[in-house]
């Protein structure tokens, strides 16, 4: 039997020998054996001139945070993007990426989750038209090989040393954020650079890109230039919360306002609908576990309900013009301050509207809560 103690896993890294298992003799890793299948085969991306098509222009600080970002990848400086929820962090890696792709270089756009990765994949697919672009995620892994892969971070495993540019958005979101392994599988898919995104990153990421050859480059301004909607805290008891709930509900409905109500389980969730739908039945219900969910959203969307009572399923990487939140129980442990952070982020993205309603109902305001509020007010004064 080798020495477990000089064992270190292909894959993650790990040479935790609580964490090592041994077949036949042979050691094996016990954090990443889920991480398992077809690998990737490297790809010859064709040099030249590589255009992209936007339906709209982009705002100065856009532009000149695209041309830092474009900078710093051919100077070798990988860079941490700081921007607010709405500001247009996708379109501010489209310039890097058409760089990277124009030189050779392979290009890999991961997010944690895998709704998100599905949306994103279409929008890169409409606007890199002339490349292929393949989604990697759940189900969708029988085409693994494109100009520009779109995937989960759990799919990284398929891709070792394999990308010249590796893009990874939401780097604090479940469940990426604190993930040893995924963290290791991103850092052993990077070939040459990364350019991480984030509207709330770590200290620790923070700490990570102060260092020689990173650099990080802050957005304070949504691109339609309106400042962010600042939640307002409502202290409500027990059932006088729901009661609130409701009238607060039936305000928006009479203003034609779409509505996301946040809670923080599922079981709550539920909860919530029953009791809530016995006072206004034009809501629907969407979580984790909901296998039609994609439908759902859709339908709202299309105006066929009025508010979605939802868990954190929704709380990045959708986007409804005019939408108004609440977050019902949000004293909850399960949000802290950048949870709620990007829950508000979801109010007055659209440039045609720009503002909306941010309400945190709680029974106490915790120091999440106040922390979400200041920081949004701290950005808003550096407009």
């Amino acid at each position: 039997m080798e020495n477990h103690n000089s064992f270190a896993c292909p894959i993650c890294g790990n040479t935790d020998i609580n964490s090592i298992g041994y077949l036949n003799g042979k050691p094996y890793c016990r954090k990443c054996i889920s991480f398992r299948g077809e690998i990737a085969n490297p790809r010859h991306i064709q040099k030249g001139t590589v255009t992209f098509s936007l339906k709209y222009s982009l705002s100065k600080e856009q532009k000149e945070i695209s041309r830092k970002v474009i900078e710093n990848y051919k100077n070798g400086v990988n860079t941490l993007i700081n921007a607010v929820c709405g500001s247009g962090k996708t379109e501010l890696v489209y310039g890097v990426i058409a760089h990277a792709l124009s030189i050779g270089e392979q290009v890999g756009f991961a997010v944690p989750r895998k709704d998100v990765a599905q949306e994103l994949y279409l929008r890169i697919r409409e606007v890199f038209n002339s490349n292929k672009v393949v989604l990697v995620c759940g189900h969708h892994h029988s085409d693994l090989e494109g100009d520009i892969i779109v995937l989960t971070t759990h799919q990284l495993y398929r891709y070792p040393n394999y990308f010249g540019l590796l893009i990874l958005d939401e780097i604090d979101a479940f469940p990426y954020q604190g993930n040893e392994v995924l963290t290791a599988m991103f850092k052993r898919s990077v070939r040459r650079n990364y350019v991480m995104m984030s509207a709330t990153p770590s200290n620790e990421v923070l700490q990570e890109f102060s260092q020689q050859n990173y650099d990080i480059l802050s957005l304070n301004k949504r691109y339609h230039g309106q400042k962010l909607p600042v939640p307002v805290f409502v202290k409500k008891y027990g059932l006088s919360m729901r009661i609130e709930l409701i009238k607060i509900l039936k305000r928006f409905i009479e203003e034609n306002k779409p509505v996301f109500v946040f809670v923080p389980t599922i079981e709550l969730a539920e909860h919530l609908f029953s009791k809530v739908s016995e006072k206004i039945d034009s809501g629907y219900l969407v979580h984790s576990k909901c296998v039609d969910r994609a439908k759902r959203i859709s339908d709202f969307r299309k105006g066929k309900y009025a508010f979605l009572i939802t868990t954190a399923v929704l709380e990045r990487g959708v986007t409804v013009k005019n939408l108004q939140v609440v977050v019902y129980e949000a004293d909850h442990q399960l949000y802290n301050e950048s949870t709620l952070v990007q829950i508000a982020g979801r109010v007055g993205r659209k440039m045609d509207a720009p503002k909306g309603e941010v309400i945190f109902l709680g029974s106490k305001e915790t120091l999440s809560i106040k922390k979400a509020i200041e920081q949004i007010k701290q950005k808003n004064s550096s407009l």
